[in-house]
């Protein structure tokens, strides 16, 4: 496909870059006004949670989660929520993972929600701990066998040869459990907890005049602040 260039000098390949500026779509999604929020942050959550499941988003507790190495690096992937309460939002991972590598490092996250076809977003941003045995343990046992034979497998974020490795590396484990009932949980596996000072909903409004309003910690509790969009 020939490269082109366009009014303003960018270059691109055939007319991606032309029609960039014209992509937009009209958010009618309705009203965020501060008399409607919840009287706390994770139940307004839980609101939007459940009416993005009821209006059949897909995999509604999808967030993106965004840390930074020790050097200030930042990386984002998504990853899936699996807890939610006033102490804050949790997920689970490896903790040799490269998200846990900068968790240790800096201590602190920041997630997004992102349900596009609502036109809402909710962002999450905190300091972080990680979640006890206890707790670990209760969601472990709710993963399916195969989910938990692949988090023993995988040596995530590490570099592998090619997806052969992968599939022994799980066959393997498969052998090692082949006769367990129960699965304990890898003692380098376990959940991360976000506890939030900031948590933002966001919904679309004509004109780009989006509705912000965001929950703040203070030495009082929680306030709520409307931002300019």
């Amino acid at each position: 496909m020939p490269e082109v260039d366009n009014m303003d000098g960018i270059t691109g390949i055939g007319d991606v870059t032309v029609r960039l500026p014209g992509m937009r779509v009209a958010y009618d999604g309705g009203a965020l006004e501060e008399s409607a929020l919840a009287p706390s942050w994770a139940e307004q959550l839980q609101v939007w949670l459940d009416e993005a499941e009821s209006a059949g988003v897909a995999e509604p507790n999808a967030m993106v989660l965004a840390t930074a190495d020790a050097e200030g690096r930042p990386s984002s992937r998504t990853v899936l929520c699996k807890g939610l309460d006033q102490r804050g939002v949790v997920f689970y991972t490896n903790y040799t993972s490269a998200k846990s590598h900068d968790l240790t490092a800096t201590r602190y996250a920041s997630v997004t929600f992102p349900w596009y076809s609502l036109h809402r977003q909710v962002n999450v941003r905190g300091e972080v701990e990680k979640v006890d045995v206890t707790e670990t343990a209760a969601y472990w046992a709710s993963r399916p066998r195969g989910s938990q034979l692949g988090a023993w497998a995988s040596p995530q974020s590490r570099v592998v040869g090619d997806r052969r490795s992968l599939d022994n590396a799980l066959h393997a484990i498969e052998r090692r459990f082949a006769d367990a009932e129960q699965i304990p949980f890898p003692p380098h596996w376990g959940g991360w907890r976000i506890r939030p000072d900031v948590v933002e909903f966001w919904q679309g409004r004509r004109d780009r005049l989006h509705d912000r309003l965001r929950y703040v910690r203070d030495e009082d509790g929680w306030g709520i602040e409307r931002l300019a969009p």
